[in-house]
Parts: structure tokens; C-alpha cells; sequence
């Protein structure tokens, strides 16, 4: 442990002992007391690190606060990695083996109101400053306890502005904006990091002042730039396994709230059955996001989902059939993020095709794909006028 960090965790011990909370004069007084006389420089850098030892992720409190950091992973051990958009690399902190990283791991759960211990040996929360958290323990992680946290955008980017960053293809500016105004329901699929909620945020963006927008997430991540959005957040069971409020249950409160549009965030187990239900409630314009390999996936990803929630598949490709409209397929190429599909929802004999009407290929280059005629058909020809890169634009930057 640097001399910073334990004269920061000594502080801070022995203030948390008495209950004083971190300001200025008492660090600077617990600090004397350890026999340190700090400058004001010093002092100020004091109080924060006190306060990160305290109430927030200690050593890793700088690189969440680092411009641009969006991930940062500790394995077991302690190595430490960030991703700051442009890929992982090693971070220059390290936690002083297992018994630290698991006493981090233990005070931010215990913070966000979760349990973590050999009973309950993972947790999946939000901090109060909207950092996502996952952890997990020995034995399952066999070397050592590993910590997630995912920092929230502080940036909201608005279409205009990932199609600038090169995150969107100039050409297919238009077409979003047509598929919003016409309140088509869309899908935004991806892997992890991939963009998904920060594409589907600048589409949000773009809903019409007058329309109310109710959001339902597992987990808040969503922050659309619009005058009237409604968050719901499902609750976790409390340590008795109580209290526990669903997705499910929130959609069906949001029905009643009058949404204009209905939105259910990542779905990443059975209560696909939410997101769909969500979709096929006569709201149109609703929307979701979905991890998939290609938009071409995206029927086969939702019915090994709903496997787990008791749907069959003709039940999984009649409520897409009837409630999707539009896919939207972001991936990582390299270090970049950038929509690379935009896809249309087929019948194939009543079953779910995912047929991609646009695609980027390899050098960026936007090119009609075997569902261009559907989508067509759905946006009108002004507003694929060029998307087939007949007029020119390329993709691919950071998103």
C-alpha cells in the first residue's frame, strides 16, 4: 500500500471511529495525529482520498473520476485495468492483494444496500453516485475476488454528435430520425460496451417535447436529453430475499402512467418476457436493447432467453412479429463503436426473421443489404435517400 493510501485509510479509521465526518480541520487534525503536518495542497488531496477510503471505491475513487474511463476491472489479486475508450489497458494502481480488493468489494456492496459474503457470494448494484457494480467471490472466482464498475456517462451525446464522433454513418442520419418520428419500435442490439445505451439515448433524444417518455430499467442507465422522462427501477430482494420488485411488476404500473413511449432497458435473462409484453401494449415507438452477436441473432438470442421464462418460440416470434419494428446493431471494430446494421423484422412462414437492410462494410462503407425493399416499404424512399452510401458518408468512431 503507497505511504497516500494508508496514511488515507489511518485517517480515515480513525475519524469512522468517531463518527466525524471528513472535513477539512479533521483530517488535518486526525492527520497530526499520526504525526503528518500537511500544506493546504496536500491537505485537500488528504480529505479526498479520506472521503474515496470512506464512502467511495478508495484507490480506484481517481480512475472513475478520470476523463473518458467508462470501465474499470480488478482481478483477483489486485491488478487493476481501465478502458477508456480506446480498449483495455493495465491501470498504474494496484490493491494490495485479496484481502483489500475484498474489503473494497464488501463496503460497496454493503453501500448500495447489498449483501456479499460466502451465503451470498455476487452482487449486481448501483452506487449513489450511479456507478454500476458486479462482484463476485471465492470460490467461484477461483483467483480471487473480482470487481466491475462501470462509470455513467457524464456526456450525453445527441445523434448529431455520434454521427460527428463517426459513430453513426452521415447517411443514416436521416433514416433514425424517420424511424423515431414515426414511432416505429425498435431494438438496439450489441455485445457489451458496444454503445447500445448510448445510441438508444440519442434516439430518445430526439422524441418530440409533448410525448412522455417512461423508462423501466434493472438498472438505471438511461439519461435521454428530454423534458419529460418517468425512471423506474426495479428493487433486489433485501438480505431476507424480500422487497423484491420486478420488471414485470413495472411495466405494468408504467401502463399506467400514460407513456407515450414505453422503454425497457438491457434484458439479459427471463424477463425478456417484460420487454416484449412492453412492445405489444398498442404504444408504438417503444424500444429496448438487447446483447447479440448480429442483428441476425437477435431471434435466436430472445428465444433462449425466453426459454428461461416459460415462453415457447412461437410465442417469442408472434410478440416480435407483432411489436418490433426496426433493429439496430452497434459493435466495437478495433478500438471504435459504431452502428453497423440496420435491420427489419420479417415473417418467414410465421416465424422471426432479423433481416438487415443496411450494413457498414469493413472500410466503413454503407451498402444495401437483403432488406432494404422492407425497410423501404416502412420509411419511404426521401428517407433512404443516400443510406446506401449512393451519396457518399462512412462510419466508424468512438461512440
Amino acid at each position: 500500500m503507497s505511504p497516500a493510501v494508508d496514511l488515507a485509510v489511518r485517517v480515515g479509521e480513525r475519524l469512522a471511529a468517531t463518527g466525524t465526518p471528513p472535513g477539512p480541520d479533521a483530517v488535518a487534525a486526525a492527520a497530526a495525529a499520526q504525526g503528518v503536518v500537511l500544506g493546504a495542497a496536500d491537505l485537500l488531496r488528504l480529505v479526498d482520498d479520506v472521503r474515496a477510503a470512506l464512502t467511495g471505491a478508495g484507490p480506484l475513487q481517481p480512475l472513475l473520476r478520470s476523463p473518458g474511463v467508462t470501465d474499470v476491472l480488478v482481478n483477483g489479486g489486485g491488478d487493476v485495468w481501465v478502458d477508456d475508450g480506446a480498449g483495455l489497458r493495465r491501470a498504474p494502481v494496484r490493491l494490495d492483494g485479496e484481502e483489500q480488493v475484498r474489503a473494497l468489494a464488501v463496503r460497496l456492496a454493503a453501500g448500495a444496500g447489498r449483501r456479499l459474503d460466502e451465503a451470498s457470494p455476487f452482487t449486481d448494484a448501483r452506487l449513489a453516485d450511479g456507478t454500476r457494480l458486479h462482484a463476485v467471490l471465492p470460490p467461484l472466482a477461483v483467483d480471487g475476488t473480482h470487481l466491475s464498475l462501470r462509470v455513467p456517462a457524464v456526456r450525453r451525446f445527441g445523434l448529431p454528435e455520434l454521427v460527428a464522433a463517426g459513430a453513426v454513418p452521415p447517411a443514416w442520419e436521416a433514416l433514425l430520425r424517420t424511424v423515431v418520428d414515426r414511432r416505429l419500435s425498435l431494438l438496439v442490439s450489441g455485445g457489451t460496451g458496444a454503445g447500445k445505451t448510448t445510441l438508444l439515448q440519442a434516439l430518445l433524444g430526439l422524441v418530440g417535447p409533448g410525448e412522455r417518455v417512461v423508462l423501466v430499467e434493472d438498472s438505471g442507465e438511461l439519461r435521454p436529453d428530454h423534458p419529460h422522462v418517468v425512471r423506474l427501477e426495479a428493487r433486489h430482494g433485501n438480505v431476507e430475499g424480500r422487497g423484491a420488485v420486478g420488471l414485470d411488476v413495472l411495466v405494468r404500473q408504467a401502463l399506467r402512467m400514460r407513456p407515450d413511449r414505453l422503454v425497457v432497458g438491457e434484458c439479459r435473462g427471463a424477463e425478456v418476457r417484460d420487454l416484449l409484453a412492453a412492445l405489444n401494449t398498442g404504444h408504438a415507438g417503444g424500444a429496448g436493447t438487447l446483447h447479440a452477436n448480429t442483428a441476425a441473432d437477435v431471434p435466436a438470442r430472445l428465444h433462449a432467453l425466453a426459454a428461461a421464462a416459460g415462453l415457447s418460440a412461437a410465442a417469442v416470434d408472434a410478440q416480435l412479429l407483432a411489436g418490433v419494428d426496426v433493429v439496430l446493431h452497434v459493435a466495437r471494430r478495433g478500438r471504435r463503436r459504431a452502428l453497423v446494421e440496420v435491420a427489419v423484422v420479417a415473417d418467414d412462414a410465421g416465424r422471426a426473421r432479423v433481416v438487415p437492410a443496411l450494413a457498414l462494410d469493413r472500410g466503413g462503407r454503407p451498402h444495401r443489404a437483403p432488406g432494404w425493399e422492407a425497410l423501404a416499404a416502412r420509411l419511404g424512399a426521401e428517407a433512404l435517400a443516400g443510406a446506401d452510401g449512393a451519396a457518399g458518408g462512412a462510419a466508424g468512431g468512438p461512440a
